[in-house]
């Protein structure tokens, strides 16, 4: 029997997803029709021999129960919100309930985190753990990037013959190897007494300080600075490197990266999400392209490539919608144009409107490059280049254009603005 566990953070993570993750939890925003960690779910219900799955994080149970009851009833399995008291980290969320993940004495458990998306590899990397579970704590799923993007990642050195890992590094100062860390872990119950000697020893150095009232920061832990950098070298921890698709949802640039890759694994996996058979007759489709069933199109309007239209949206005649996300319930008024944005909930573009962003993909001149992520503002406070977003109840009016720009929600446009960020 296995388990998983996905780590979602909470609401005071994810700040560079905003103003996407101000009405709906980061972990449930929508890609190619599904919540994020849908995704991450999918994948483990697809493993024969996990039969429960745990999400940790600190967000208020109230924000993630429904989804977790729905998700329940979807897939026939057992799947539970763990809320921590506070921010405890990657390793100190499993320490914590340290308990639940080991009730039912399971062989092994995933641990996902929730803010990776990807075609994952879950049985191959449990088959490649399983080979080594005599001496292997963790099997760490890892890929390769770029020499000046693996800056950005957990670094590995990894023996080629024995596949473990001999020296890692979390987000080094210098290069170390382009092999990094995805994110996604097969751990043996073992590793809580590794987790639990650092706990420890932790907790005394608080003490020690006269921190005595300090709990909360000693039972902060890193699973990546804290343990599996002592892993390293110690034979007890490897590495399974993957060729598949992998990214991080950081920015909401990265949303739509995510959305044309998980649209194309629809097709494969998944065929009757997309935009296909009857559903693509209702308009012209350019695959690929999910909409939901309730969404009203009208049939002169022109969807795709890359496209998602969430629950109740309303599109008009002759719009034309390319790379882009339009959630639920927005109304996209006739003759309007949509190129690499996210339209957010209940938001309206009058007719004749243009509302585009800069696409900011991976350089594919460059092998193995990934998505850059960068900071809102460049070094001269100016906005970077990056698509274009509307927050929830955006009211844009008629003929009116929006170029690389971010607008807060419950705005209402009374101009055509570029490179702003509407507050």
């Amino acid at each position: 029997m296995l388990k998983a566990v996905i780590l979602i953070g909470g609401p005071l993570k994810g700040t560079r997803f905003r103003p996407l993750s101000l009405d709906i939890p980061k972990p449930l925003f929508p890609v190619a029709g599904l919540p994020v960690i849908r995704h991450h779910i999918e994948a483990c219900t697809a493993v024969n021999e996990l039969k429960e799955i745990l999400i940790i994080g600190y967000y208020p149970a109230s924000h993630l129960q429904q989804f977790v009851n729905d998700m329940q009833l979807q897939y026939n399995i057992v799947i539970k919100y763990l809320q921590e008291f506070t921010a405890l980290g990657t390793a100190g969320g499993l320490y914590h309930f340290r308990d639940q993940i080991r009730s039912g004495s399971p062989d092994a458990f995933f641990v996902l985190n929730g803010d990776v998306c990807a075609d994952f590899p879950l049985k191959e990397l449990y088959e490649f753990h399983r080979e080594r579970s005599a001496t292997a704590l963790v099997t760490v799923m890892s890929t390769e990037a770029t020499h000046q993007q693996s800056l950005n990642f957990g670094c590995m050195v990894i023996d080629k013959k024995t596949q473990e890992i001999t020296h890692y590094v979390e987000k080094p100062s210098s290069y170390v190897s382009t092999l990094i860390n995805c994110g996604i872990y097969v751990f043996s119950l073992k590793i809580f007494n590794t987790i639990g000697e650092t706990f420890n020893i932790k907790q005394e150095e608080y003490y020690k300080n006269g921190n005595g009232n300090a709990c909360k920061d000693a039972g902060y832990l890193q699973l990546e600075q804290h343990i599996l950098t002592s892993l390293a070298g110690t034979g007890k921890m490897c590495a399974l490197q993957t060729s598949n698709w992998w990214s991080q949802l950081k920015t909401a640039s990265s949303a739509i990266y995510a959305n044309r890759h998980y649209l194309e694994l629809c097709k494969e996996k998944h065929p009757e999400r997309l935009a296909i058979g009857k559903r693509a007759e209702l308009c012209t489709i350019i695959p690929d392209v999910h909409i939901d069933p309730t969404a009203d199109v009208h049939p002169t309007a022109v969807i795709g490539p890359n496209v998602s239209i969430g629950p109740g949206v309303q599109i008009g005649a002759g719009v034309r919608i390319r790379e882009s996300i339009v959630l639920d319930a927005a109304v996209i008024e006739e003759r309007s144009l949509i190129l690499h944005s996210i339209i957010g909930r209940h938001s309206r573009i009058g007719k004749w409107a243009r509302v585009e962003g800069t696409p900011c993909d991976p350089d594919p001149n460059k092998p193995f490059a990934k998505m850059e992520n960068p900071r809102l503002f460049n070094n001269d406070g100016r906005l970077n280049p990056s698509i274009t977003i509307l927050g929830c109840s955006v009211s844009v009016p008629s003929e009116t254009i929006l170029l690389n720009s971010i607008v807060l929600p419950n705005k209402e446009l009374s101009r055509s603005i570029k490179n702003e960020i509407i507050l």
